[in-house]
């Protein structure tokens, strides 16, 4: 009777159902910080982005087309959003190590890449570069890049957890 009322209350669709809407809300209040709340993300931060802006279409698609597509192709599209969300796991983490000092950024996220001229100096006020080194926020100890690498793990925990439900049902 659940499945008649809706397509997406499928004992393996419900946690890819739990990951889209945290991934979901996540990047809109990456979002929110930024447009609302005047943080202005760095270059790590927006390569943390990256994983969201693919991960998600394939996890919607996924759930619209649940009963739609062979159970092979969805496992497998399953496993890819898992395999997104588990480098944005390593992104989020490789950021906050370089936050809490364990190992050196990008040259460009502090601003010292290569020699300047004059006419780089001209063009300062233009250009801001927003340092990969110093969180904007913590809370609880945890910076933002932080919290991503939580949230992608939790993303990807969800998505496994599908998958392995897949299998087991042995519906492929």
């Amino acid at each position: 009777m659940l499945q008649k009322i809706s397509p997406f209350a499928n004992q393996n669709s419900s946690p890819v159902n739990t990951a889209f809407v945290i991934g979901f809300f996540t990047i809109i209040g990456a979002w929110a910080f930024e447009l609302i709340g005047g943080y202005e993300p760095c270059q790590l931060c927006l390569a943390q982005r990256i994983p969201y802006y693919a991960g998600l279409p394939i996890i919607a698609l996924l759930l619209v087309f649940w009963n739609k597509i062979p159970p092979v192709a969805r496992m497998s599209a399953t496993l890819l959003a898992a395999g997104i969300f588990v480098w944005s796991t390593y992104l989020g983490t490789s950021h906050a190590g370089i936050e809490w000092g364990f190992w050196q950024g990008p040259s460009s996220c502090a601003g010292n890449s290569g020699s300047i001229n004059f006419a780089d100096l001209n063009a300062l006020n233009d250009a801001r570069v927003i340092p990969c080194d110093t969180p904007q926020f913590r809370f609880l100890g945890v910076s933002f890049a932080g919290y991503n690498a939580l949230i992608s793990v939790l993303i990807a925990y969800f998505l496994l957890r599908s998958a392995i439900g897949q299998f087991k049902t042995k519906k492929l």
